[in-house]
């Protein structure tokens, strides 16, 4: 395992719990379509999906394009002005963004949710304020599962891909990852189906809850330190 010196996270369903406010926003539609609105449970694994995974989940899918058009842009507006009512970090986050900073270990962000989203979203967390790059799905041309903006992310924190660390939920996310040369880790806490299959997505690791994140990164440089006072010194 290479010496991670850098840190990436998936934004939504790893470092933020923002499946409440997104079914807040779809739960809307439907009532005010007079259809039966959904609970925190059914929408959570959909979240990290976008509007059209939760709109497909509320509504069905193959309905007519000017009709799904109509409700994306309806859910659009009503999330982006209930950003954050019941969003938050995951339990252990704080923490950890602590513990990497009082490390000197750079972080940042890479994420599909548009910028226009993003921007708000962030400025909500103090404790964010050190991220080293914030990189949104329209930053760039491409977004995950291409590994482009994961490695612009490594470039503005100034860490080689190979000694980055990426955390997310989704199958894109380890993709992307695995793609830009990176060691990946699912996060399955997150949004996570019953359907999905994170063993088989090729993860270097797998996380149950953000407090793992620390011990594993620990774990990892006592067995660094180990290897490396096992290397005799040199006598000249």
């Amino acid at each position: 395992m290479p010496t991670i010196k850098g840190v990436l996270f998936d934004l939504d369903g790893t470092l933020l719990d923002t499946a409440p406010d997104l079914g807040d926003a779809l739960n809307f539609l439907l009532a005010r379509e007079n259809l039966p609105t959904l609970s925190d449970d059914e929408i959570r694994p959909v979240a990290s999906h976008g509007a059209k995974g939760l709109l497909d989940l509320g509504f069905g899918k193959g309905l007519a394009e000017d009709y799904f058009e109509m409700l994306r842009q309806d859910f659009l507006d009503r999330y982006s002005t209930n950003l954050c009512h019941r969003t938050g970090p995951f339990s252990g986050i704080d923490t950890l963004i602590e513990e990497l900073e009082s490390s000197g270990i750079p972080w940042g962000i890479v994420t599909n949710k548009p910028a226009w989203l993003t921007d708000p979203l962030m400025s909500n967390f103090a404790q964010f304020a050190n991220a080293g790059c914030v990189i949104s799905g329209d930053t760039l041309p491409v977004r995950k599962p291409d590994p482009t903006p994961l490695l612009h992310a490594a470039e503005l924190i100034n860490v080689a891909a190979e000694h980055c660390l990426y955390i997310g939920d989704a199958q894109r996310d380890i993709e992307a990852g695995n793609r830009a040369g990176m060691t990946t880790m699912v996060a399955t806490y997150g949004y996570l189906a019953e359907s999905d299959q994170p063993e088989r997505w090729q993860a270097d690791v797998s996380v149950a809850h953000p407090d793992e994140i620390a011990l594993w990164l620990t774990e990892l440089q006592q067995i660094e330190d180990s290897v490396t006072s096992q290397w005799p010194t040199k006598a000249y």
